[in-house]
């Protein structure tokens, strides 16, 4: 029977953290010294640890609690569907009203151009069945060689072996052997880090026009699809120019290679348009999805494909030899719909286009444009990122520029606030359901926050 929460104390908690888990992205080692900060209840847009400290918590958990935390209709959705089917697959024939409500809900969250989607637990999962699906589909077109994958560095599109190969971030790459076979990467579109004397839309053009050399150097016929986040996410929530988009749909038009879109973070509102490709305004061939779409209440993610690319699997392909334990499971789509019901139901997602969102982005400009640590800002909707930088004329940036973005991280909790730093960004995606006064909150800790570590590098 579990212990009661109250009856530990916070280092009873640390103790068994320290003796049984292996943390993400973190030293182990000195993460037992500190120890971790134990999160015991979420309401809202705000968590408590367990010495009763609150956070408002600017990141949505890792970008995925659109609604809130504590939502009852979810808990009740979740309730209902325990008790009525906690568990079926999708093996045997069979299927469950659930799953096929869901799936009959997010088609019609999406263009007529896309017709089915195969469920996963997770982003790293959907990006791992992208790898097999899209080599599946260029057999069955007769064309058995196009199975190369572009990516881009600093993408990010999960941790398993065939998705961390997707992504481009070199020190995953190299605790793996990594990337695997027929997975090769492009450069990056983040302008302030790379642009150098281009303007952002000549940047833009040059980084998407080295999809198309790399193309020509494989052999279109040999590549399969570019699969990229129409902003990336952990890479640090990086906005491409708005000449780049354009000019990359075109390339893969004219080659006939695949575009992937990962919206695992992007996805259902983000942006303030369901999907995020639809902010940038280009057509995907494939959509990854996770986090919102059952805002991380209970595991799921799966892999839209495009009516073109199913019909050809279903009509040509026979037996597709595939399939995972809990692919559509009965309670996480039964949660996925009621999270739907909410954002659909409160208008959440027109908010974030029309009302909180426009007002995160020009409070957020108003707060630091004129701040001597900060030299650029990006963003849209429910999704921004401040970039650090030692002097602001010249785009130079920090030389240790982890460790003080980290800082500023760490301010940040003492203030009450989560946010998170990759590199020399600090970046923030709070839950859809943010009112206005809580995005004051967020802004007012944020610049304490980034004020401090000023101070502390001697530059306020």
């Amino acid at each position: 029977m579990r212990t009661n929460q109250k009856q530990r104390s916070t280092a009873d908690y640390q103790a068994m953290d320290a003796a049984h888990h292996i943390h993400a992205f973190l030293d182990q080692k000195a993460l037992n010294e500190e120890g971790p900060r134990v999160i015991t209840r979420g309401e809202g847009l705000y968590v408590w640890d367990s010495e009763g400290k609150q956070y408002l918590d600017g990141m949505s958990g890792l970008w995925c609690t659109n609604v809130g935390y504590g939502r009852q209709e979810l808990i009740d959705a979740a309730t209902r569907q325990l008790k009525e089917l906690s568990y079926y697959n999708m093996f045997f024939h069979t299927t469950h009203p659930a799953v096929v409500e869901l799936s009959e809900r997010l088609f019609s969250l999406l263009p007529g151009s896309y017709s089915h989607v195969i469920y996963t637990n997770s982003g790293s999962e959907a990006n791992e069945v992208l790898i097999r699906t899209v080599r599946r589909f260029w057999d069955v077109m007769g064309q058995p060689d196009k199975k190369i994958f572009i990516g881009r560095q600093n993408g990010y599109h999960g941790s398993t072996v065939g998705s961390a190969s997707l992504g481009g971030m070199a020190f995953m790459h190299e605790m793996g052997n990594l990337p695997i076979p027929g997975v090769e990467h492009i450069d990056e579109p983040d302008w302030y880090r790379h642009g150098g004397s281009l303007s952002p839309a000549e940047f833009g053009l040059q980084c998407a026009r080295a999809l198309e050399q790399k193309i020509l150097q494989l052999g279109a016929d040999k590549v399969a699809a570019f699969v990229a986040e129409p902003f990336q996410g952990a890479g640090g929530m990086i906005f491409p120019p708005e000449s780049y988009w354009p000019e990359i749909q075109r390339i893969c038009r004219q080659y006939d290679v695949l575009l992937c879109a990962d919206e695992v973070i992007g996805g259902f509102g983000r942006t303030g348009e369901w999907f995020a490709h639809q902010h940038f305004d280009f057509q995907p061939d494939t959509l990854s999805i996770a986090k919102g779409l059952t805002s991380g209440y209970i595991p799921m993610g799966g892999l839209v494909l495009s009516r073109r690319m199913a019909q050809a699997l279903i009509d040509k392909g026979g037996v597709f030899a595939h399939g995972l334990t809990y692919s559509g499971h009965p309670v996480a789509a039964a949660v996925a719909l009621a999270n739907l019901d909410v954002l659909q139901g409160e208008g959440m997602v027109e908010a974030v286009k029309q009302d909180t969102g426009p007002y995160l982005q020009r409070c957020l400009r108003e707060v630091f444009a004129d701040h001597p640590l900060v030299g650029d800002i990006q963003g849209t909707g429910m999704v921004a990122a401040l970039q650090l930088c030692e002097d602001k004329a010249s785009r130079k940036l920090f030389a240790n520029e982890d460790d003080i973005g980290w800082r500023c991280r760490s301010h940040g909790f003492d203030e009450g606030l989560i946010i998170r730093s990759t590199h020399g960004r600090m970046i923030m995606a709070p839950a859809l359901a943010i009112t206005r006064s809580q995005i004051d909150e967020l802004l007012s800790k944020t610049r304490r926050a980034v004020d401090r570590t000023a101070r502390e590098l001697g530059i306020l």
